[in-house]
């Protein structure tokens, strides 16, 4: 299989993590014969650097004509500390999800056996914990209009919209997946509180009819936060709104041991885009220390969700597991002294793929 690739760095620690993912895709498209060509393009606040534009048109262009993108993280200090910045990195992760048409943003939260002590939760509450978080990502406040702030700047104001459209095709989407993993959904929302959750909870409970295979239960989100603490392998597949999505999907990815572990993919109506869920961190930027194994993952999911490839994604998958089990790891979750550098994982894993 012939696959193009559009490669977005981004940010800090991004273009690290990002060598060592396609690293591990060469190696497995070398293993099992397909033909991959990467092409880079810039995101975030090297493009506002560079072009004055977070998303520039070539980045899009690029996308577009992609079969998949591999994703790194944006955010730099300088904008993040300037409140009145008027262009900021973040919008350009916004405006291509919009877009690309990437409504969906899939994040699984499993457990790692040699991360089990690192989790900030008990053992026995967190070991086997194995759910998919799936997040609306182009509606609710952070598209909604209008948006803004008064003449006077004491006074901000943001809009949450959605459409049946919007709740219908990721709700679909999560029953999809229930079906292939342990058929049971989580409709997280606030419907005793807002109108938008409550027609979330509406076109739910009618789409749900249409799935008797699969057990349904909703969930008022802040009671969602408490039970991911309290007892997170009572979940299977959570499907909710954008922000608490946002919220829900980063406190999930902390009972694993590390946010250096999990990926992400971002599924839409045009090209997918494949990312590990933590930010820049421009603290480790250059010092060859960043954790490579959720970007490294996130290359399995690629290869899984974008062309169907589940044997090559599972080499991938293989090869991670190994190089834990092996202490082949960055310092944020060595164990004694003994941690490797970003590379030197990158390198020993994408060896290993190819024994």
């Amino acid at each position: 299989m012939k696959l193009n690739i559009a490669v977005l760095a981004g940010d800090g620690i991004g273009p690290e993590i990002i060598a060592e993912a396609l690293k591990a895709t060469q190696a497995v498209a070398t293993k099992f014969g397909h033909e991959i060509s990467f092409e880079e393009a810039l995101v975030g606040a090297c493009a506002i650097d560079a072009t004055g534009n977070p998303y520039p048109t070539e980045t899009h262009e690029l996308c577009m004509r992609s079969d998949a993108v591999l994703f790194g993280a944006i955010g730099a200090p300088k904008y993040d500390n300037d409140p009145a910045a008027k262009v900021r990195p973040e919008q350009g992760l916004l405006a291509m999800r919009k877009q690309l048409g990437l409504y969906a943003n899939l994040r699984p939260v499993t457990t790692f056996p040699s991360l089990i002590h690192q989790s900030p939760l008990r053992a026995d509450l967190v070991e086997g914990a194995d759910f998919m978080c799936i997040r609306e990502l182009t509606g609710g406040l952070y598209f909604g209009r209008p948006q803004g702030r008064s003449e006077d700047g004491n006074t901000a104001y943001d809009t949450c919209i959605y459409t049946r459209e919007e709740i219908e095709r990721i709700i679909h989407l999560a029953y999809t997946y229930a079906r292939q993993r342990r058929k049971k959904v989580t409709v997280v929302d606030k419907a005793n509180v807002l109108a938008t959750s409550r027609l979330w909870r509406q076109v739910a409970q009618e789409i749900e009819k249409e799935y008797p295979d699969v057990e349904t239960e909703y969930m008022f989100v802040d009671n969602a936060a408490m039970r991911i603490i309290q007892w997170p392998k009572s979940f299977d597949v959570m499907v909710t709104e954008n922000m608490f999505g946002d919220i829900l999907t980063d406190e999930a990815s902390v009972i694993t041991g590390s946010l250096g572990m999990l990926p992400s993919a971002s599924i839409g109506l045009h090209t997918s885009v494949f990312e590990p869920i933590h930010g820049s961190y421009p603290q480790a930027a250059g010092k060859n220390i960043a954790n490579p194994l959720a970007t490294i993952l996130s290359a399995a999911l690629m290869f899984e969700y974008a062309f169907g490839l589940m044997e090559e994604g599972k080499a991938i998958r293989n090869a991670v597991d190994a190089s834990m089990e092996a202490g082949i790891v960055t310092e944020d979750i060595a164990q004694a002294d003994k941690a490797y550098s970003t590379t030197a994982v990158g390198d020993w894993i994408a060896d290993y793929i190819q024994q």
